[in-house]
């Protein structure tokens, strides 16, 4: 197999992992649907072309993360994605896989429904009271958001003529209405506040609130898209039935639901909802199709994180014009140099546009962009805007040619080249930009995790001259922070309290603090792993880290990069002398003597008190190896709630199978010298 067709699943496995993360979990999405979409659809070819598909792929995954802020909950049964599809030749091939599973000719019968961009939920109901509702999560575990559901005013906390035996759970969409957006925005002008993003982002992060209060401001609305687990009641046939019931016990239906009978009538409803689009008052994406029949359902089944009785027809991206007034560059942590485009304001996808990326100048040359020219704006899935083409350059007097800056926009300073199509500030920390971005991912959560230093706190303690790289935020004192504006002496004294305690860590959460290019998490356990102090990976060569799993060229380039640039160097020995202690107790002696040394570990299942990430760098401190697949040569399985085929697997293969709380427990015998 070629290494670089290796090279582009893992990339995009990482790609994707990344922005469900983005989306599902911190409501904060970084691309559009439609270059997702992409990426995922490259990556499902590629797996299915050179047979790489594995269950822990990020092609299987459903929703994101559980977010530790809620308890969590585990779904009666499993909140499943549904496969999208993108032209109507694709639902032609959806209705002839359908046929061909049922072994049936007939024209199928479908239910039709706009897709709600919104916020999945599931809703239980015992006895017709609302107990519990919670977030889709990760499809297996969700978030128990019940004090926030329970301020929706269209949810009914108790169910009309409902059996008192019964146990049912519905699930559905929350959402903010188009027009109740609109008026909140309205709201916040006049207040001179800054305004919300999009109805979808504002119902997001109103349900995922600690205080209901909050979610009570937002005037969030629910409809119903079909039923979960059940107890003491039966539906009839149909979907279609089973919404008329929902409807009667007094739940919110879309009015728009409709039973289109073949691809035909199916084509004809989307194209008319997607003209229809504008003038309802909720944001859609597109269509949801179904089969109506329960029965037939059931005998079709479901993939590991689809249904294949089900689809989603997503609508082409929303475009409008407008004209580029200009364009900013903006500097990041690593003094890359990007360009965004400033624009006339449009309203696209529910959001006034006024800004979007243009990635790098390589971008700028492939659309031939000039300021002044009239362009079209793609808002793809209602998230993050992209110029697609420009229709109407400007008059020749009035075009002005982007050109890459000759010194840094923020501090002056020059710029340099680095590769084909990107240029980044020269000046390390004395650029402003790149230093406050440096320090938030010093103290970030999986670096030295120094708890309450948030974005305007760092902006405050550069622009008054107390920080001008990370080991200064060990020198700082209560006299100095107090006179920063709204930090009083108890304020002072918890930043200060959070920055002392980060002083102990370990040497792979330092070595990731420390920003080099291209050294994520995984990276920085290795070569915790692999040396016996700071020291000796200080002074390796660019050969003797290429030998080290994860690290390849690039990367061992950057790391000896960054530790022969003078300034890098004497910022970590100011580190040392202020008394960041940093632990090593992977040494390279002990994981060769590990018991753990090169077993091969895979996960399967929901983890209750660890995310899968934190498992692997435990796995990896461990001297063994992480595993995304169950084969022969795996040692251990460990397997949380919900496993599934993985764990048939590993029983068939006899892989020892271990749970969560007994692989904490090998870890602890592990550090004690008992393994």
């Amino acid at each position: 197999m070629p290494d670089h067709i290796v090279e582009e699943v893992s990339e995009l496995r990482r790609l994707i992992g990344f922005h469900n993360h983005q989306y599902h979990t911190l409501d904060d999405p970084k691309i559009p649907d439609v270059d997702f979409d992409s990426l995922l659809t490259r990556l499902e070819l590629l797996e299915k072309e050179w047979a790489l598909s594995t269950e822990s792929s990020s092609s299987r995954d459903v929703g994101g993360p559980v977010s530790e802020k809620f308890s969590q909950i585990v779904h009666l049964l499993p909140m499943l994605s549904l496969d999208k599809i993108f032209h109507f030749d694709d639902f032609f091939s959806f209705e002839e896989g359908v046929k061909n599973r049922l072994l049936e000719n007939c024209p199928s019968v479908y239910s039709c429904e706009p897709k709600i961009d919104g916020i999945a939920i599931s809703l239980l109901y015992r006895n017709g009271d609302l107990v519990r509702a919670a977030t889709r999560g990760n499809g297996v575990v969700g978030e128990d958001v019940t004090h926030n559901i329970l301020t929706i005013n269209s949810i009914p906390k108790k169910l009309k003529d409902f059996d008192k035996s019964a146990v049912l759970e519905v699930r559905g969409e929350i959402y903010l209405g188009k027009s109740d957006f609109a008026l909140l925005n309205a709201r916040k002008l006049a207040n001179f506040q800054k305004t919300f993003v999009n109805p979808r982002n504002t119902a997001a992060g109103a349900i995922r609130q600690l205080d209901p209060g909050l979610t009570r401001e937002i005037p969030l609305q629910f409809f119903c898209y079909g039923i979960g687990h059940t107890e003491n009641i039966s539906f009839t046939d149909s979907l279609t039935d089973v919404f008329t019931q929902l409807s009667e016990y007094g739940l919110p239906v879309n009015e728009r639901q409709q039973i289109c009978t073949g691809a035909r009538q199916v084509i004809k409803y989307c194209e008319k909802l997607q003209r229809d689009r504008d003038s309802l008052d909720y944001e859609i994406d597109g269509v949801v199709l179904k089969l109506d029949d329960l029965a037939l359902q059931n005998r079709l089944g479901v993939r590991a994180k689809s249904p294949r009785w089900a689809v989603a027809y997503k609508f082409p991206a929303e475009e409008k014009e407008t004209t580029v007034l200009g364009v900013d560059f903006q500097v990041g942590r690593t003094g890359a140099i990007t360009p965004v485009a400033r624009l006339q304001p449009i309203f696209v996808g529910g959001a006034t546009i006024s800004n979007t990326t243009l990635h790098n100048m390589a971008e700028i040359t492939r659309l031939g962009l000039c300021v002044g020219d009239k362009v079209l704006v793609r808002r793809a899935g209602d998230v993050i805007p992209k110029i697609v083409s420009v229709i109407e350059p400007a008059r020749p007097e009035l075009r002005k040619i982007i050109s890459i800056p000759s010194s840094c926009p923020v501090c002056g300073a020059d710029l340099q080249r680095s590769g084909e199509i990107m240029y980044r500030c020269s000046a390390g920390y004395l650029c402003k930009a790149q230093l406050k971005e440096s320090i938030r991912h010093f103290s970030s959560r999986n670096a030295l995790n120094v708890d309450g230093l948030g974005d305007k706190l760092i902006s405050q303690l550069i622009d008054a001259g107390l920080v001008g790289d990370p080991a200064d935020l060990f020198e700082l004192d209560q006299s100095e922070l107090i006179k920063l504006e709204r930090m009083g002496e108890k304020s002072a004294r918890n930043i200060l309290l959070a920055i002392d305690k980060s002083r102990n860590t370990t040497l792979s959460r330092f070595l990731f603090a420390l920003g080099i290019r291209e050294v994520g998490e995984t990276t920085a356990v290795s070569l915790a792993n692999n040396f016996q102090n700071l020291d000796d990976l200080v002074g390796a060569s660019r050969e003797s880290l290429e030998e080290i799993e994860d690290v390849g060229p690039v990367v061992a380039a950057n790391i000896v990069s960054f530790f022969s640039d003078l300034n890098n160097l004497k910022m970590v020995r100011k580190l040392e002398q202020l008394g960041v202690s940093v632990e090593h107790t992977n040494t390279p002696s002990r994981i060769k003597n590990s018991a753990f040394a090169g077993k091969v570990f895979v996960v399967t299942g929901s983890l209750m008190t660890m995310k899968r990430e934190e498992l692997k760098r435990k796995v990896l401190g461990l001297g063994a190896k992480f595993s995304g697949s169950v084969s022969k040569s795996t040692d251990y399985l460990v397997a949380g709630d919900g496993s599934g085929s993985k764990l048939a697997k590993a029983e068939n293969l006899g892989v020892k199978v271990i749970n969560e709380q007994k692989f904490i427990e090998l870890i602890s015998m592990s550090k004690s010298g008992e393994s």
